[in-house]
């Protein structure tokens, strides 16, 4: 069995190694107070203060609390030279270090905006104005945060809706061809337009589905009284994807009523567009 020898530090090498942590302590105290007037100094002395704030770092002589200013005051000219993500890096290490450096939390809340990220901006913020309650910087940075967030998940909700509506869309639309085939709208000799329709009756939830309808079938004027089908689709602003989709729905009923304009006036004919359906026709006829 290996035996090993322990011995006492005589008290020579204990006073060296009080004055080298000595030594490195005003060491980083000269380098931080340097790394200041860098700073005061303006732009083009942000680099020679970034690099002071680094070699007192690296010192590593002095305590968690004035640790926690050096990597907080790094943050700060990371900042202004717009490396904000090694920014938002010092100042999680700062307060890592203390939990009371207020501008610790403040910077880390800045560089999380500057990289769009609003949900750290917001706890950081709050962290902070529980130290400081009447923080303006604090206070501006969070509402600015709340309100960018808020039109984000606004944005996305609507994409997400749009999204889900296309893809409801492809889904009717390949509705639409297995019901109809590969039927093609065609004007015959006489120029009369035939056209596949598919008719939906929501409030009893069916549908038909109808392969040819003849632009001037007698059976569909008492629907149409002054345009034909033809008339309708011709029109210059109307554009139909795929084929027309008609509402029929009671004039009295509540999803008639959900649909029509707001003022409550309908033409002959109005194209609707609804996010998530196709342009839908209507008709101030319809029974």
């Amino acid at each position: 069995m290996v035996g090993f020898e322990f011995r006492t530090q005589t008290e020579k090498e204990l006073a060296d190694l009080d004055a080298i942590a000595a030594l490195k302590e005003t060491t980083s105290l000269e380098l931080k107070d340097q790394g200041n007037e860098y700073v005061k100094k303006g732009k083009k002395h942000y680099r020679d203060a970034l690099d002071c704030y680094t070699r007192a770092i690296n010192q590593e002589g002095l305590g968690e609390s004035e640790m926690s200013i050096l990597f907080s005051n790094r943050a700060h000219v990371n900042l202004l030279l717009g490396n904000n993500r090694r920014a938002l890096e010092d100042a999680e290490h700062a307060i890592e270090l203390s939990h009371t450096n207020i501008k610790a939390f403040y910077r880390a809340a800045k560089a999380s905006f500057s990289l769009d990220l609003l949900k750290e901006v917001i706890s950081y913020c709050e962290q902070g104005l529980v130290l400081s309650p009447e923080n303006n910087e604090l206070n501006k940075l969070v509402k600015l945060a709340s309100a960018k967030l808020a039109e984000h998940e606004k944005h996305e909700a609507e994409v997400s809706k749009a999204l889900r509506g296309a893809k409801r869309a492809e889904n009717r639309q390949a509705m639409y061809r297995e019901l109809i085939g590969l039927k093609k709208p065609i004007i015959d000799k006489s120029k009369i337009l035939h056209w596949p329709v598919l008719l939906l009756y929501p409030e009893v939830m069916s549908s038909d589905i109808i392969e040819d309808f003849c632009a001037n079938s007698s059976k569909w004027v008492r629907i149409y009284e002054k345009k034909t089908l033809y008339d309708v689709l011709k029109e210059p602003n109307l554009v139909i994807p795929g084929i027309p989709v008609f509402y029929v729905v009671s004039k009295n009923s509540t999803f008639y009523n959900n649909l029509k304009p707001a003022n409550g006036l309908l033409r002959s004919w109005q194209v609707k567009i609804v996010p998530e359906l196709d342009p839908l026709l209507f008709n101030d006829t319809f029974l």
